[in-house]
Protein backbone atom coordinates (compact mmCIF):
# COMPACT_ATOMS: atom_id res chain seq x y z
CA UNK A 1 0.00 0.00 0.00
CA UNK A 2 1.48 3.50 -1.25
CA UNK A 3 2.05 6.30 1.00
CA UNK A 4 0.86 10.12 -0.39
CA UNK A 5 2.02 12.82 -0.34
CA UNK A 6 -0.29 14.41 2.73
CA UNK A 7 1.70 10.24 4.95
CA UNK A 8 4.59 11.70 4.68
CA UNK A 9 3.94 15.81 5.22
CA UNK A 10 2.78 13.93 8.20
CA UNK A 11 5.77 12.45 9.82
CA UNK A 12 8.35 14.01 12.16
CA UNK A 13 11.68 13.91 12.42
CA UNK A 14 12.00 10.82 14.31
CA UNK A 15 9.48 8.54 12.20
CA UNK A 16 11.51 6.58 9.63
CA UNK A 17 11.00 3.75 7.03
CA UNK A 18 13.52 0.80 7.09
CA UNK A 19 13.42 -1.42 3.94
CA UNK A 20 14.14 -5.19 4.24
CA UNK A 21 17.80 -6.08 4.08
CA UNK A 22 19.92 -8.36 1.05
CA UNK A 23 23.32 -9.69 0.52
CA UNK A 24 25.67 -7.71 -1.92
CA UNK A 25 26.75 -10.55 -4.03
CA UNK A 26 29.85 -11.04 -6.42
CA UNK A 27 27.59 -11.66 -9.22
CA UNK A 28 25.65 -8.08 -8.63
CA UNK A 29 29.20 -6.24 -8.94
CA UNK A 30 29.69 -8.26 -12.06
CA UNK A 31 26.61 -7.64 -13.44
CA UNK A 32 26.86 -3.91 -12.65
CA UNK A 33 30.00 -3.49 -14.52
CA UNK A 34 28.59 -5.02 -17.27
CA UNK A 35 25.63 -2.42 -17.65
CA UNK A 36 27.82 0.64 -16.86
CA UNK A 37 31.01 -0.72 -18.52
CA UNK A 38 33.04 0.75 -15.02
CA UNK A 39 35.33 -2.35 -15.24
CA UNK A 40 37.46 -0.76 -12.59
CA UNK A 41 39.91 -3.07 -11.06
CA UNK A 42 39.01 -2.30 -7.46
CA UNK A 43 35.84 -3.63 -7.98
CA UNK A 44 36.36 -6.67 -10.74
CA UNK A 45 40.07 -7.74 -10.71
CA UNK A 46 39.99 -9.42 -7.31
CA UNK A 47 44.15 -9.79 -7.32
CA UNK A 48 44.61 -6.18 -7.99
CA UNK A 49 41.70 -5.59 -5.47
CA UNK A 50 43.57 -7.51 -2.69
CA UNK A 51 46.79 -5.46 -2.77
CA UNK A 52 44.51 -2.51 -2.60
CA UNK A 53 43.69 -0.03 -0.13
CA UNK A 54 40.50 -2.06 0.65
CA UNK A 55 42.22 -5.68 0.07
CA UNK A 56 39.44 -7.08 -1.90
CA UNK A 57 36.80 -6.00 -4.63
CA UNK A 58 34.00 -3.89 -3.82
CA UNK A 59 30.65 -2.76 -4.70
CA UNK A 60 30.42 0.35 -7.03
CA UNK A 61 29.81 3.60 -5.23
CA UNK A 62 26.57 4.39 -7.79
CA UNK A 63 25.68 0.28 -7.53
CA UNK A 64 24.86 1.62 -3.38
CA UNK A 65 22.71 4.26 -4.55
CA UNK A 66 20.83 1.66 -7.00
CA UNK A 67 20.41 -0.47 -3.43
CA UNK A 68 18.95 2.00 -1.82
CA UNK A 69 16.52 2.61 -4.20
CA UNK A 70 15.73 -0.78 -4.52
CA UNK A 71 15.63 -1.33 -1.03
CA UNK A 72 12.93 1.15 -0.60
CA UNK A 73 10.54 0.28 -3.06
CA UNK A 74 10.71 -3.02 -1.34
CA UNK A 75 8.46 -1.64 1.55
CA UNK A 76 5.80 -0.92 -0.79
CA UNK A 77 5.99 2.97 0.14
CA UNK A 78 6.49 4.92 -2.83
CA UNK A 79 4.82 2.20 -5.44
CA UNK A 80 2.09 3.75 -7.01
CA UNK A 81 2.14 7.53 -5.47
CA UNK A 82 5.77 8.41 -6.62
CA UNK A 83 5.76 10.41 -10.13
CA UNK A 84 9.53 10.72 -10.75
CA UNK A 85 13.07 10.97 -9.13
CA UNK A 86 13.84 14.81 -9.03
CA UNK A 87 17.38 14.80 -8.09
CA UNK A 88 20.18 13.17 -5.81
CA UNK A 89 22.30 15.60 -3.36
CA UNK A 90 24.89 15.57 -0.70
CA UNK A 91 25.41 11.85 -1.35
CA UNK A 92 28.10 10.61 0.61
CA UNK A 93 29.83 7.69 0.45
CA UNK A 94 31.42 7.17 3.97
CA UNK A 95 32.75 3.39 4.10
CA UNK A 96 33.07 0.68 1.16
CA UNK A 97 30.19 -2.00 0.57
CA UNK A 98 31.99 -5.48 0.03
CA UNK A 99 30.89 -8.54 -1.41
CA UNK A 100 28.94 -10.84 1.61
CA UNK A 101 28.16 -7.65 3.38
CA UNK A 102 23.93 -7.57 4.00
CA UNK A 103 22.57 -3.92 3.40
CA UNK A 104 19.49 -2.08 4.15
CA UNK A 105 18.38 1.05 4.11
CA UNK A 106 16.39 3.87 6.30
CA UNK A 107 14.54 6.58 5.52
CA UNK A 108 13.59 9.81 6.75
CA UNK A 109 11.24 12.82 5.53
CA UNK A 110 13.46 16.21 5.65
CA UNK A 111 10.86 18.06 4.23
CA UNK A 112 7.84 18.34 2.34
CA UNK A 113 6.14 21.24 -0.26
CA UNK A 114 2.94 20.74 -2.57
CA UNK A 115 3.83 21.57 -5.80
CA UNK A 116 1.55 24.38 -7.62
CA UNK A 117 -0.72 22.23 -9.46
CA UNK A 118 -2.01 20.96 -6.06
CA UNK A 119 -1.79 16.97 -7.42
CA UNK A 120 1.61 16.04 -5.87
CA UNK A 121 4.18 17.16 -3.56
CA UNK A 122 7.83 17.24 -3.33
CA UNK A 123 9.15 15.07 -0.66
CA UNK A 124 12.59 15.39 0.33
CA UNK A 125 14.06 12.37 1.69
CA UNK A 126 17.35 11.71 3.62
CA UNK A 127 18.60 8.22 2.56
CA UNK A 128 21.25 5.86 4.85
CA UNK A 129 22.47 2.77 3.24
CA UNK A 130 23.86 0.95 6.28
CA UNK A 131 25.80 -2.45 6.81
CA UNK A 132 25.03 -5.76 8.79
CA UNK A 133 27.41 -4.10 11.58
CA UNK A 134 25.63 -1.18 11.41
CA UNK A 135 27.91 0.88 9.65
CA UNK A 136 26.87 3.89 7.61
CA UNK A 137 28.28 3.20 4.29
CA UNK A 138 26.14 5.67 1.89
CA UNK A 139 23.78 8.38 2.62
CA UNK A 140 22.41 11.76 1.01
CA UNK A 141 19.47 13.23 -0.22
CA UNK A 142 17.31 11.87 -2.54
CA UNK A 143 13.98 14.13 -3.46
CA UNK A 144 10.79 12.85 -4.69
CA UNK A 145 7.22 13.91 -6.67
CA UNK A 146 4.98 12.39 -4.83
CA UNK A 147 0.72 12.16 -5.86
CA UNK A 148 -1.75 13.72 -3.28
CA UNK A 149 -3.77 11.16 -2.23
CA UNK A 150 -7.06 9.88 -4.82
Amino acid sequence: MPLWFEDFAAMGPDDELVSPARTVTEADIVSFAAWTGDYNPVHTDAVAAAAGRFGERIAHGVLGVAFCLGLISRTGAFEGSAVALLGIDGWTFRAPVRIGDTVHTRVRVVGTRLTSRGDAGVVQRLFTLVNQEGVVTQEGRMDVMVKTRP
